[in-house]
């Protein structure tokens, strides 16, 4: 099974979606770089068609500087979904993109299905600090990234996932300008974000991989705290790349949102 290409214009910004599978519509959301890419979706393709949107100014999307928050972002995607023509797709997000998925899902819930929240950001509880990306050498930062060091290593320069190192490096370049964007208003999440959480009504899978070193797991029981139909599932020995370390994740994603 071969990923498709949609390209799109949204709003004026070109977007790139890659779709997968066949089966009820999944709309999953990538984090703060693509550096990982999406061969995890192989997992779910025999049950789902997995929609996997590039992020103004990610992948092969094109740019949008007039976004100045994460507020542009929820409205660029429920414009997507609209252009896509989807009804009530589930809605899966990792890092940045469960972060995104979960104020989705505050504003917008009856709009999705189920949720699944990887490993989110967003909530910076001061008891719950995982490491700064932003202090940590570009050399070092695959043994942050997973607990196996080697899976994350596989999509860095020299690895046999990674493109050749100038295209690399370009690529993260134009992505922590996109970045940048995103982060202008409030950082990484918003200081209301908790407060907003119960709103959302969706049935929510929290995954967590127990040896995430950029996001903590021990954050999972703050989420679920506060989304009323939450429930969680902790990976033993797997990283902040939990799907790309263990397929049992995609596996736990999949029978969750096929219910």
């Amino acid at each position: 099974m071969t990923f498709e290409t949609i390209k799109l214009e949204v709003d004026g910004v070109d977007t790139v979606v890659k779709v997968i599978g066949r089966g009820p519509a999944v709309l999953a959301l990538h984090g703060a770089a693509t550096i990982e890419g999406q061969e995890w979706a192989r997992g779910l393709a025999d049950r789902f068609r997995i929609y996997l949107p590039f992020h103004p100014g990610f992948g092969e999307s094109g740019p949008a500087p007039h976004i100045c928050g994460m507020q542009d972002l929820i409205v660029h995607n429920l414009r997507l979904i609209a252009t896509l023509g989807l009804d009530r797709p589930h809605l899966v997000g990792h890092s940045m993109g469960g972060w995104m998925a979960a104020e989705m899902a505050v504003f917008a819930g009856e709009r999705f299905s189920r949720l699944v929240l990887n490993a989110p950001a967003g909530l910076n509880d001061p008891n719950h600090r995982g490491a700064d990306i932003r202090q940590i050498a570009p050399q070092d930062l695959p043994q942050y990234l997973a607990h196996r060091t080697e899976v994350a290593s596989q999509y860095f320069p020299g690895g046999p996932l990674a493109p050749p190192k100038e295209q690399f490096v370009a690529a993260r370049e134009r992505e922590s300008k996109a970045l940048s964007n995103i982060l202008k208003a409030h950082g990484v999440g918003h200081p209301n974000l908790r407060r907003w959480l119960s709103r959302i009504p969706n049935e929510t899978l929290i995954l967590w991989g127990d040896r995430d070193r950029i996001a903590l797991a021990s954050q999972a029981e703050l989420w679920a705290r506060e989304i009323p139909k939450a429930r969680i599932h902790i990976v033993p020995d797997v990283g902040h790349f939990a799907m790309q370390e263990d397929p049992t994740c995609v596996t736990a994603i999949g029978n969750f949102l096929a219910g």
